[in-house]
């Protein structure tokens, strides 16, 4: 009896061990089913985020998902030369930026009127810039473009540095004697900016040069690698400290003399200056957006 069970067993096991192998095999080939589905999902998961990804990013400012838009130097158009109504544009723009560098007889043209002098030196001004236009040796007003590459090291001529740095020196020492000007006439209840700008324009004027000489101010530095972030470090100053002063000689030449109205002044200076500087921190400002590096782009 024992010999017929330990046999059926014998035969039982022999017959079940091809089915036995038979399942594991199904079980092993069912898992790697199972685990190439799995793969396969999980790439058409990663497949759907990267399009939806490249579907809010894409390479234009417009639509940029970030609270800080940018430009992509790819998507600048480039020009082999300037044309000549854009040389001509950008003559005036110099003509005022050095028609201020005497600031104390810049504070008396837009205070009482000027004199014959204000006249005199705009000739001059006029004279220099034109026949520096003339050369290629005024930014703006060269033949062609001199940047063309965000990111290539080249040097900065020394024209662009001296005209840069005395263009900071317009939007900086301005900026910063009328509103000094303006803090002391509301803790003072008096105005005293033309003796502020007979004592300080020139020390401002000094340091502002003192700083460009070093090439520390944007785009008056030794190299044009950082053109596409210190461009709109420029332009932002631009905009912020020109609609100011505008607002600013519009209420001086409107508002009555008090102390209530200075307050006024000074507040809408103010407000003026963060307002447009924060606008142009977001880059919702033309020329204000940083340029990202990679391919060949133009400076204005």
């Amino acid at each position: 009896m024992d010999l017929w069970v330990s046999t059926a067993v014998a035969k039982a096991g022999s017959a079940a061990w091809p089915l036995a192998r038979v399942a594991a095999m199904d079980v092993v080939a069912a898992s790697k089913a199972a685990i190439l589905s799995f793969h396969l999902l999980s790439t058409q998961k990663r497949g759907a985020a990267t399009q939806k990804t490249s579907a809010i990013v894409p390479s234009t400012p417009e639509v940029m998902p970030y609270a800080l838009k940018v430009e992509f130097a790819a998507d600048r158009k480039i020009r082999a030369r300037n044309k000549f109504w854009y040389r001509v544009a950008h003559w005036p723009i110099w003509i005022f930026v050095f028609f201020l560098v005497p600031g104390p007889l810049t504070f008396d043209l837009f205070a009482h009127g000027g004199s014959i002098r204000n006249w005199y030196w705009l000739l001059f001004v006029m004279l220099c810039t034109g026949i520096a236009g003339l050369f290629g040796q005024l930014p703006g007003v060269e033949p062609m473009p001199y940047i063309l590459f965000f990111s290539e090291d080249k040097p900065n001529p020394l024209y662009r540095r001296v005209f840069y740095t005395f263009a900071w020196n317009a939007l900086l020492n301005f900026v910063l004697l009328n509103l000094g000007g303006s803090v002391d006439a509301v803790i003072s209840g008096q105005w005293h900016m033309k003796p502020i700008y007979s004592r300080y324009y020139f020390v401002v004027l000094a340091a502002v040069v003192s700083l460009g000489l070093l090439g520390l101010l944007p785009r008056a530095g030794r190299s044009t690698k950082g053109e596409g972030i210190e461009r709109r470090y420029f332009y932002g100053a631009v905009w912020s400290i020109t609609f100011s002063e505008i607002l600013m000689l519009i209420l001086w030449k409107t508002l009555p003399k008090n102390h209530a109205t200075d307050i006024v002044k000074l507040c809408a200076f103010v407000v003026a200056l963060v307002g447009f500087g924060i606008t142009s921190i977001f880059g919702l400002l033309p020329r204000t957006r940083p340029i990202l590096a990679g391919e060949a782009m133009v400076a204005d």
